[in-house]
């Protein structure tokens, strides 16, 4: 597996960029990878996902389905990408520590 550096530490991604073990995230880690993800600065709004999506994962082990986040969040699909301009999978989940989800998010 690649590894890359955040913070003056290692740590194992898999081939996409996402971290190989969610229990080593840290929100100082979601800043330092945010610009990765072309996100100049995480603002409550982008929080509030990040945090949704990292609950939502270490309650259930998944991502959850898009039209859920919108619905949880009160974001629109399109506020969502503006807020994370790779995706709500690539971009968000990332960022929120989570695996790379299998289904749509």
């Amino acid at each position: 597996m690649p590894y890359i550096e955040v913070l003056g530490q290692q740590i194992e991604v898999d081939e996409d960029g996402y971290i190989q073990d969610p229990s080593i995230w840290t929100p100082e880690i979601a800043k330092a990878m945010a610009p990765m993800e072309q996100i100049t600065e995480l603002t409550d709004e982008h929080w509030k996902v990040i945090n949704y999506l990292r609950d939502y994962y270490m309650k259930f082990g998944i991502c959850p389905m898009i039209r859920k986040l919108c619905k949880d969040t009160g974001y629109t699909l399109k506020k969502i990408y503006e807020l994370f301009p790779t995706g709500p999978a690539k971009g968000a989940c990332k960022l929120a520590g989570a695996p790379k989800p299998t289904g749509c998010v």
